[in-house]
């Protein structure tokens, strides 16, 4: 991919391995409302976004409840079972990796912003990031207009940036921003539905580097 000189990151499922910590919370969720829980293939068959159709797939029922009560419920149970989720194995040396070589990085999160700072901390990989982007609630909605802004912000253009990611909407939010994409394997959807992006993917964040000299 020539002319890249800025990746965005996406943070949970890319650098941050936490779909376990993720089925367990959402198992969690629907255990304590008698709805089937979720296997690891389930998940990544139906996860996405907007996160309340997700909600609404698995069986929540927003006449019965609103969307807010489950949504905080699930940051609340993610939160407390955080401490299992970890990095993706060589995450943190490709991040090195990239920043010798004089690329500008971003994280680019449906996380909210403060919990999104605490968990970078917390893996200590923060100061690998030229800019820290995420939402300002907890409702996980779309991040295109937020990487929109975030380029704008830093001067960079969409041409010159690569998007990295675990998901489909990873590849929407990058088609939206204008910029490329990779997708990795292993995080929060299934190598079926990645594939028919059409775009890039790796099996492991290493690999990011044949793509991404």
């Amino acid at each position: 991919m020539p002319d890249i000189n800025t990746i965005l990151w996406d943070w949970n499922g890319t650098l941050l391995n936490d779909v376990e910590v993720s089925i367990e919370s959402i198992n969690e969720l629907l255990f304590r409302r008698n709805l089937p829980t979720l296997s690891v293939e389930k998940y990544r068959d139906v996860f996405g976004f907007p996160v309340k159709d997700y909600y609404r797939r698995i069986g929540f029922d927003f006449r019965k409840e609103p969307f807010e009560i489950p949504a905080k419920e699930y940051i609340d149970t993610y939160q407390k079972n955080f401490s299992k989720a970890s990095l993706q194995k060589n995450a943190a040396q490709l991040l090195e990796y990239y920043r010798v070589k004089g690329y500008s990085q971003v994280v680019l999160s449906a996380s909210e912003i403060n919990n999104l700072h605490i968990q970078l901390l917390e893996h200590s990989v923060a100061h690998f990031f030229n800019e820290i982007a995420g939402l300002s609630d907890i409702y996980a909605s779309s991040k295109a207009e937020l990487g929109i802004r975030t380029l704008e912000k830093l001067g960079i253009n969409p041409e010159n940036a690569c998007l990295i990611g675990d998901t489909t909407h990873d590849f929407e939010v990058a088609q939206q921003i204008g910029c490329r994409c990779i997708l990795i394997h292993g995080g929060h959807h299934s190598i079926k539905k990645l594939n028919e992006t059409g775009v890039p993917v790796v099996s492991e964040i290493n690999e990011v580097k044949k793509l991404l000299v």
